[in-house]
């Protein structure tokens, strides 16, 4: 389950970088690398636990399945997190900025 959930944000966000790529002000470039990192981390650990539990790996209890979409779910968030400090400290827009001068005056 977190596989599938964070291939699904990998390729969301992959697509939505390619749609803005000429641009690229958003730095989505940042999230589209965290999202398939976390993509092919959760690959290996997907195919170490299947050659552990062989084919009980396709049959995973209730309980076990929550706790992995939460724990996708998780991922991310704190890979929005991530993606949106590093948005605020590089300011592309100058957004921040205009606000912080706006503040003084």
């Amino acid at each position: 389950m977190t596989l599938l959930i964070c291939v699904f944000a990998a390729i969301i966000a992959t697509v939505k970088w390619y749609k803005d790529a000429p641009e690229g002000q958003m730095k989505l470039g940042i999230l589209c690398w965290m999202y398939w990192g976390a993509s092919i981390m959760w690959l290996v650990d997907a195919i170490f636990e299947y050659a552990e539990l062989k084919a009980e790996y396709f049959t995973p209890a209730p309980a076990d399945m929550l706790n992995d979409a939460f724990l996708g779910l998780a991922v991310v968030a704190l890979g929005m997190i991530i993606w949106l400090v590093w948005l605020l400290i590089k300011d592309p827009k100058g957004v921040v900025k205009a606000a912080l001068i706006r503040r003084k005056a």
